[in-house]
């Protein structure tokens, strides 16, 4: 009997041991859709009728934010326009104010790894401005 006993706890401990160990799921995905979006920019619009360069960057104080650098080539001397992200979409922040007082309103659409696909308006005060551009990734 007292084999019996002997035997029995550390086949428990053992079979605890290997129902605890799984295999960790070797094809996880990273959860940031922001990752698809960051990096350099070059930049064709229709309203400036120029190409210049963009960046975008993670905001680190949103889950889901990420902030354009010279965004509709306001000059990098100005703050970042913010947007979030959502799966394959980039928003603006609703009337997001950047530059000398542009206010701007619109999204784009990640088509592939390397392009985005910009609607958007730009508010001067004067004229509303409606914009399309494409972002292509260097």
């Amino acid at each position: 009997m007292q084999s019996v006993k002997t035997l029995f706890l550390p086949a428990v401990l053992v079979l605890l041991l290997i129902t605890g160990c799984q295999k960790e799921n070797s094809t996880t995905t990273s959860s940031d859709a922001r990752a698809a979006f960051t990096g350099n920019w070059s930049v064709a619009e229709t309203w400036v009728k120029y190409s210049y360069e963009a960046r975008i960057a993670v905001d680190t104080n949103s889950k889901t934010g990420v902030l354009i650098y010279n965004f509709a080539g306001i000059g990098l001397s100005y703050l970042p326009a913010k947007a979030l992200v959502s799966g394959n979409t980039i928003t603006l922040d609703p009337n997001e104010v950047i530059g000398n007082g542009l206010v701007v309103n619109g999204s784009g659409v990640l088509s592939g790894t390397s392009t985005i696909n910009w609607t958007y308006t730009i508010n001067d005060g004067a004229d509303l401005k409606h914009v399309t551009s494409t972002f292509t990734r260097h």
